[in-house]
């Protein structure tokens, strides 16, 4: 028995030609209105922010921990100076005065540890200014992101 067009079921209709995660158009719209542009452009940016917001404190993360480990060795020459200046610079002392006047056994020790933390403060100072907390990165994305924004078919 064969069906006639007027009581065949209507034909499926074509899934809608857009559709985001939680935006989609009604089937019966075949372009999106300006509304639903300006909200997916909103969405996009925002997600773009977030992102490079992300990235940005990823840098400074990492910076962070490389400033730690600079000043943590900056806190450990001065602790280890200041133990070796107490107690190598009494030894030093009581052993040149067997051969000289105490006083001068005294400043002579002293001024060798007074070279040697001058080293040790030069060195930490120098590892110190490697330490860079701008986000180079961030900061060039954010840079080709205003590129694109004021030509984005180039």
């Amino acid at each position: 028995m064969a069906i006639s067009a007027h009581e065949r079921p209507p034909a499926p209709s074509a899934p809608p030609r857009w559709a985001s995660d939680d935006r989609r158009w009604t089937e019966s719209q075949t372009e999106p209105s300006i509304g639903n542009l300006i909200s997916e452009i909103g969405a996009d940016l925002s997600h773009l922010v977030r992102d490079e917001i992300e990235l940005a404190k990823a840098e400074i993360k990492q910076e962070s921990t490389k400033a730690g480990k600079a000043v943590g060795m900056l806190g450990g020459a001065g602790y280890a100076g200041h133990l070796a200046l107490l107690l190598g610079s009494l030894t030093i002392v009581f052993a040149l005065a067997h051969v000289m006047d105490i006083a001068w056994a005294a400043l002579i020790v002293t001024a060798v540890w007074a070279v040697a933390g001058a080293i040790l403060y030069v060195n930490g100072r120098k590892q110190l200014r490697t330490v860079n907390l701008k986000p180079e990165q961030t900061v060039e994305a954010v840079k080709e992101d205003v590129r694109w924004a004021r030509h984005p078919i180039s």
